[in-house]
């Protein structure tokens, strides 16, 4: 069983990133909400405190009970677990005079093999409104900053290490060293988790999970499903029956440049062009969760419809990756849906299959990583990410084939200028919006009163924050201009310049 390193969460902003750091040192962990403990695997080799923004001394506080942990597991208290095991242990935690925010440096005040090899001062971040005024009876000093006189501790009977700042964001400039330490000089942990390993692993589970079975695959032209069907075709070959659907809302040429790749990758797919039946069921809608409604409809429709050609099918394979399933059993419960996002929603239960994820323990980029070493074609692993509702939530305004025709192709004019110029793979996501906006402008001698169309780019690590992208000027203004000149029924481009929060990165 692959050895891991358990993060208790408290619902710490930066919980994922910890395990993502971890996970960057070729090491597996998994993040379990402090209330959904279960049982630990016998391959646990440590555990991982997360912060949390609440306070300690509050009353209805997350609470654990330390002694399942302490003494049996190494453990790394950060910010407010390192807050909770002093206050739990016998020290005293308080209200700062002032919030710890931001940059401080950390100084060691002994040598101790969490801190070794750091510097003697270590710049790091701080995020937290109570301090450890008093450490536990049994607790040792490690390190101070100049406002915090208890920043780490160790307790001298356990190797259990504490620390009031965060060692997971680039702020903390030798954070990635300490937690290192801690994985591998203190856990002990074998730096075996890699793409190579997973690939042999999972393919080994999957053969025995499925044996001759027939698996159901949804394609749909991204990266989760590409590398989950690239999984599986390697572990069951033809018994993987791929369906890639065209909607309509896909960007110029996509669908039969993407379909083209698979077939490529061998993949058993076939293709089908529904664009009518979802042009159909779009007639006149415009509200955004109603589009969505739409095409979760008529996709489930036609995906049922095509499955049934399909003898003897038991399984419904899923692009599932590991955001999805830390959401579905989050610190609070499920997120509040923002907008719906549409799959294969109850087709599982509906056709009497049971579910194969082959991705559900990968972050984005070690899906990403998986599929470079599967042989995925760069131009599926290098795409940025697309709404699954396509180009319908690009369009302000009720779907027609002309406006669809009109963004496709003014999209491809913005994505193929940042290839050319160096800037499709430093944005995380971008695209083009059709407005419902017209506007007067001039085309020769002659007034025009025509469509206006919005640029967006963003950089972002995993969509959940997102900043938009300082795209040259110059290239922008070539940008519009091309849009302007080539495309019928455009005479304005604009460029969004929203972060996320608060705004969204899709406008629907």
């Amino acid at each position: 069983m692959q050895e891991q390193i358990v993060i208790l969460d408290f619902g710490s902003q930066y919980t994922q990133l910890i395990a993502r750091r971890v996970r960057e040192l070729n090491i597996y962990c998994e993040i379990h909400p402090f209330n959904h403990i279960g049982n630990i695997p016998e391959s646990v080799k440590g555990v991982i405190f997360s912060g949390s923004p609440a306070s300690v001394r509050d009353s209805e506080a997350p609470q654990i009970d330390l002694s399942q942990f302490i003494g049996k597991y190494p453990v790394l208290g950060v910010c407010y677990g390192a807050q909770y095991i002093a206050q739990q242990l016998g020290g005293k935690v308080a209200a700062s005079d002032h919030r710890e925010y931001g940059r401080a440096m950390l100084k060691m005040t002994q040598p101790n093999v969490l801190t070794n090899g750091l510097s003697s001062e270590s710049e790091v971040w701080m995020s937290h409104g109570d301090t450890i005024m008093e450490l536990p009876p049994n607790a040792e000093l490690i390190a101070q900053t100049d406002s915090i006189r208890n920043a780490a501790y160790k307790l001298s009977d356990s190797e259990t290490y504490c620390i009031q700042f965060h060692p997971e964001v680039t702020h903390s400039k030798e954070g990635k060293l300490l937690l290192k330490n801690f994985v591998i000089d203190i856990c002990q942990c074998v730096q075996d988790w890699t793409p190579q390993n997973f690939i042999q692993e999972t393919i080994s589970k999957l053969k025995n999970q499925l044996g001759d079975d027939k698996v159901i695959l949804g394609l749909s032209g991204g990266v989760d499903s590409s590398v989950a069907a690239a999984l599986l075709h390697q572990a069951i070959g033809k018994n993987l029956y791929c369906i890639f659907i065209d909607n309509g809302l896909l960007r110029l040429n996509e669908y039969s440049e993407v379909l083209e790749s698979y077939l490529q990758m061998d993949l058993n797919v076939k293709g089908v062009d529904a664009t009518q039946e979802f042009y159909s069921a779009l007639n006149n809608i415009n509200e955004p969760e109603a589009k969505r409604k739409a095409i979760g409809k008529v996709f489930v429709d036609v995906f049922e419809r095509e499955s049934h050609t399909i003898e003897g099918a038991k399984w419904l394979g899923q692009g599932t990756i590991y955001p999805d399933v830390i959401e579905s059993v989050s610190v609070k419960g499920p997120s509040a849906t923002i907008k719906s996002h549409h799959n294969v929603g109850g087709l599982p239960e509906k056709m009497h299959l049971k579910i194969v994820e082959p991705l559900r323990s990968l972050f984005k980029d070690e899906v990403r990583n998986v599929g470079a070493a599967l042989g995925v074609p760069t131009n599926i692993l290098g795409r940025h990410p697309f709404p699954g509702p396509g180009l319908a939530i690009r369009i302000i305004d009720d779907i027609t084939p002309q406006k669809v025709n009109i963004l496709q192709q003014a999209d491809a004019i913005f994505i193929n200028t940042l290839k050319e110029k160096g800037w499709y793979d430093k944005i995380w996501q971008a695209g083009a919006i059709f407005l419902p906006v017209r506007s007067v402008g001039v085309m020769g001698d002659e007034r025009t009163y025509e469509n206006v169309i919005c640029l967006r780019a963003v950089t972002s690590l995993d969509g959940m924050t997102a900043d938009w992208v300082h795209i040259p000027y110059e290239i922008l203004a070539e940008i519009s201009n091309k849009i302007i000149n080539r495309v019928k029924g455009i005479n304005r481009v604009v460029y969004d310049i929203s972060s996320k929060p608060p705004a969204t990165i899709e406008w629907e």
